[in-house]
């Protein structure tokens, strides 16, 4: 009996040892760079999210701007996380302001790439718009590896997939 409790035991770390590498095996690097316009005022609250095909938040894969006060001007997002704000599922880093550029990295899950999922830029700065959309596009291997036109204060957004 002794024995049968030991192996079950070790397949059982075995199992939950397999499953943590597995996690982190199902994301996909990408660096990502900002660019914004030039525009006068504070920096930009950027949030770079995961849509499901049907465009409904799926998870938060970046937060630029580290005051949480400010959450709730980026309006759809915040509607997403609701009041009590769990933990956010992403880093956060400084806001940037006009004519800067930020370049990060973020993790996307790999099974949501040519599956119909979308990434979403939003931006807001305080005291002038927000945009929902400022850049919106289908999750693709091509799109991982272009450049890309934002409409509001974002200029454009660079991916390019790390090996």
């Amino acid at each position: 009996m002794k024995q049968i409790s030991k192996l079950a035991i070790t397949v059982l770390i075995g199992v939950f040892t397999l499953m943590s590498f597995s996690k982190m095996n199902d994301k996909t690097s990408v660096k990502c760079m900002v660019q914004m316009i030039n525009y006068e005022g504070e920096g930009a609250y950027i949030i770079i999210s995961l849509l499901d095909p049907d465009g409904n938040y799926k998870e938060t894969l970046y937060v630029q701007g580290d005051d949480k006060e400010w959450y709730n001007d980026i309006t759809e997002w915040w509607a997403f996380h609701g009041k009590q704000r769990p933990n956010i599922d992403a880093i956060t880093g400084e806001t940037i302001a006009g004519g800067e550029r930020s370049m990060n990295v973020i993790n996307i899950p790999t099974d949501a790439i040519d599956n119909g999922h979308k990434l979403r830029f939003e931006t807001s700065v305080e005291e002038q718009e927000y945009h929902v959309a400022d850049l919106e596009f289908e999750l693709t291997t091509e799109n991982l590896s272009s450049k890309k036109e934002g409409t509001g204060f974002i200029r454009y957004v660079r991916l390019m997939p790390q090996k």
